[in-house]
């Protein structure tokens, strides 16, 4: 297959891990980040994979930063991505708690999850900063990841990632706003529930982070039920000889945005000893019960479910301590192993729309795990440097894959397409 480099400007062009193409194929959106780790991308944008025409998206002002842009998978004019404070200070500057949400459109952006960190805290709003926000597959809830400012500010030990959702069905003001507060378009609640010293052994978790959406309408359970709404999630427990152990957990999410509003055994706003809490509606479910050292935390990836919400793709080691692609139900049972090779899975995935097959990096290539031969298509050729592990994602019709390359020192997006011919 022939690889198209579609940027080659002299800066680098940063995609997220996955909802990187505009709705309608056309289009692919990124930061310009000088580094995974460095949040300075005054600007996000999108390039025509055709033309290679470049639109700036959205710039930021007042000296905040903006990056890690998803696209709507309808929406051709609708974006979300993380927005740094304006008028950064020594005292509230970018980093994991400072930072939102905003969606783009018509070059404006609108802020996400409002922000209350003085007490008496707001249902809806949340005290901190959020990231990678996706979008469920028909664009209506956004998931993201969490960390809470206020139990920051109280211990760094306390410094806690969850996993949260923001709902479009009312918009959340704060009374008395402090500086550094905001009022946002969603109502926003925590959805995973860490504790701090998990028990070892138990199902408790330290930390939430790289969600999912369960399928594009949810998944069948056991008992015939269709849930319509659901997370996957990697949470942190602790064995017994006290190691961190990354297993995947699940929530299955209400229908009605009543049960969103109904506290459990602690608040879902939070206190000030005490995390925004999931309503009590929700409980997380652990899948995995890994003997060895649980889902691979390197390369870093993001669980991710087939369109029809049965399977759970992940990495995990094998036997052999090689880095595998792996699926689990989200009902649970044991864990299924997709590739057999002696070279470690070396990126995020995603999977083709129809489900027929997931794409990553193998062998410093992309290729496709392809369900119905069981086996690997190389789809770009072997070369002595590996594209970039961080996104290698399927176009909307699944007739292209998007990713990246360090070229010359900066990180500039390639597509290959992939034929029917080819696939079959």
């Amino acid at each position: 297959m022939h690889e198209v480099q579609v940027t080659t400007l002299p800066h680098h062009h940063q995609l997220t891990n996955a909802q990187v193409w505009s709705a309608d194929g056309l289009c692919l959106v990124y930061d310009r980040r000088p580094a995974q780790h460095l949040f300075t991308s005054q600007t996000v944008e999108k390039v025509n994979v055709e033309t290679g025409q470049v639109t700036e998206i959205y710039r930021a002002t007042q000296g905040a930063h903006v990056g890690v842009i998803t696209a709507h998978p309808h929406d051709n004019d609708c974006f979300i991505c993380i927005h740094g404070p304006e008028y950064p200070d020594e005292f509230w500057q970018y980093d994991i708690h400072h930072r939102r949400g905003v969606i783009l459109s018509g070059g404006k952006a609108t802020t996400i999850d409002a922000c209350d960190i003085t007490p008496p805290y707001t249902v809806g709003a949340l005290r901190g900063g959020s990231h990678v926000h996706m979008f469920s597959h028909d664009g209506d809830r956004i998931s993201f990841t969490y960390n809470d400012h206020v139990m920051h500010q109280r211990s760094l030990e306390e410094d806690q990632r969850n996993v949260a959702i923001a709902l479009p069905h009312k918009s959340v003001s704060l009374r008395n706003k402090a500086p550094r507060e905001h009022d946002g378009s969603h109502f926003c609640v925590v959805v995973s529930e860490t504790t701090l010293h998990p028990q070892p052994g138990s199902d408790q978790i330290l930390r939430a982070f790289e969600e999912g959406w369960i399928g594009h309408n949810g998944y069948l359970t056991t008992s015939g039920h269709w849930q319509r709404w659901a997370l996957a999630f990697i949470g942190e427990t602790v064995a017994f000889d006290g190691r961190k152990v990354p297993e995947i957990f699940i929530v299955d999410l209400p229908d009605d945005f009543y049960a969103y509003t109904q506290a459990g055994q602690h608040p879902i706003e939070g206190t000030e000893r005490h995390l925004p809490a999931p309503p009590a509606a929700i409980k997380q479910r652990r899948l995995t019960f890994s003997e060895g050292a649980g889902v691979a935390l390197h390369p870093r990836h993001w669980l991710r479910s087939s369109p029809d919400g049965s399977k759970i793709a992940f990495l995990m080691a094998d036997s052999a301590g090689v880095i595998q692609l792996w699926t689990i139900s989200p009902n649970g049972g044991l864990p299924e192993q997709l590739t057999e090779g002696g070279h470690n899975v070396q990126s995020a995935f995603t999977w083709h729309p129809t489900g027929k097959g997931i794409t990553f990096i193998y062998d410093n290539q992309v290729v496709i795990y392809d369900f119905e031969q069981k086996s690997l298509i190389a789809v770009t050729a072997r070369t002595s440097r590996a594209p970039c592990a961080e996104a290698v994602v399927w176009s909307p019709k699944g007739s292209k894959i998007a990713f990246m390359r360090e070229i010359e020192g900066f990180r500039q997006i390639f597509t290959v397409a992939v034929t029917e011919s080819y696939w079959c």
